[in-house]
């Protein structure tokens, strides 16, 4: 399947409110996260209007994508139009890049889970990450089946293109999962030692019949244009 793109990248989005939110809760020890958008509603930050210019500046010094992929969330789109302008690509926008959706914890920080849903999480701790579905959610296994349905769409509509996604932290980490062929334990062990930061792009070239991995979360763009690099993670309620 993604063995047959010719390169593939994928950027997270900038920081965006909601990141700057989530962490002054989880610093003040606060149990909800105080956002008053609805999560698909969450903009961009100052600082993440900045990253988002600084990827545009290195998407110049590549290879231009034949085809990009954004998801609809709102944070995600200004960051690919802050990204994208003047290079003249086509763009389409599609649901299964979204976010993973957190049913009854969203908008709660660790502390709140445990305060709140205790029942959830001992079933979070339980099952683990990646198949942990929280009632009217979804668990990283979910997403990855809507992500497998979206790499098979672009490589059969695209064979040999250059494919750009712009996603969440999420979706990163598990189109890295499909790009490189991982299982549960291996990419539960990279998950756990990486913050995915804001506006990273990883990208994987196309070497005979495989893909190959040509950065992962890399940031070296933002410091080459002058944008500040952040981690803040996109839901404080789900720890590593």
């Amino acid at each position: 399947m993604t063995e047959q793109f010719t390169w593939l990248a994928v950027v997270r989005h900038g920081q965006s409110t909601g990141n700057v939110a989530a962490e002054r809760a989880e610093r003040d020890g606060t149990e909800v996260i105080d956002i008053p958008e609805r999560d698909a509603d969450v903009p961009l930050s100052d600082t993440g209007r900045e990253q988002a210019r600084a990827v545009g500046k290195f998407l110049r010094e590549v290879d231009r994508p034949d085809v990009v992929v954004v998801s609809p969330y709102l944070r995600t789109r200004q960051t690919a139009e802050l990204a994208l302008d003047g290079l003249g690509v086509a763009v389409k926008i599609d649901e299964r890049l979204r976010d993973r959706e957190l049913g009854v914890l969203d908008l709660l920080t660790n502390a709140g889970v445990h305060a709140r849903q205790p029942e959830e999480a001992a079933r979070r701790a339980r099952l683990g990450k990646y198949y942990y579905r929280p009632p009217g959610g979804e668990s990283w296994a979910d997403v990855l089946l809507r992500l497998r349905g979206l790499l098979r769409e672009l490589a059969e509509d695209h064979p040999g293109g250059r494919v750009l996604l712009f996603a969440h932290e999420a979706t990163v980490l598990l189109v890295r999962a499909l790009a490189e062929g991982l299982d549960e334990p291996e990419l539960m062990a990279i998950a756990h030692r990486t913050a995915v930061a804001n506006c990273s792009v990883s990208s994987w070239r196309r070497d005979g019949d495989v893909l190959v991995a040509e950065r992962f979360n890399s940031t070296d763009h933002l410091e080459r244009h002058d944008a500040p690099a952040t981690e803040q993670e996109e839901v404080h309620a789900e720890p590593a």
